[in-house]
């Protein structure tokens, strides 16, 4: 990332993202616990909202800068939005995925998928390990080559 980039990328708190990978681990659960595709319906849209306006703009997003950011005090250090982004695209795929599953009667494909899903959003609120944004960080070293020499 050139330097020009790095100044004008949005920054979010991290906290924020992974309160975000908590409700969604809930919601996720939800669907798999009552075998229920409505709960993941409705993840598919935070997670297209997410992917479309950017991770701040997410309903969890805005829940978590109006009600619980303001009782914190502010972040040690902020991340690049673009990561958490793709991470929700990711998401996405595999909650389109599920309820393709679910919808059709492949249950199986359902559940894979959510549980695909759930787990990446328990890592990430649990130890804070975002597997989205590694993926995203590896396919964009694997497509910007480096420049140091040995």
């Amino acid at each position: 990332m050139s330097e020009q980039t790095a100044k004008t990328s949005i920054q979010v708190d991290p906290r924020g993202l992974r309160f975000a990978a908590g409700v969604t681990t809930v919601v996720l659960a939800l669907t798999l616990v009552l075998n229920n595709p409505w709960p993941l319906a409705v993840q598919a849209v935070v997670f297209a909202i997410s992917v479309a306006f950017g991770v701040q703009a997410s309903p969890y997003g805005q829940l978590f800068k109006r009600l619980i950011r303001p009782r914190l005090g502010p972040p040690k250090e902020l991340e690049d939005a673009a990561p958490p982004r793709f991470a929700q695209l990711v998401g996405l795929a595999f909650a389109v995925l599920g309820l393709i599953g679910y919808l059709t009667g492949a249950t199986v494909l359902g559940v894979v998928a959510t549980g695909f899903a759930l787990v990446a959003a328990f890592v990430n609120a649990a130890v804070g390990l975002c597997l989205g944004c590694e993926a995203y960080l590896l396919i964009h070293r694997i497509r910007t080559p480096s420049t140091a020499t040995n």
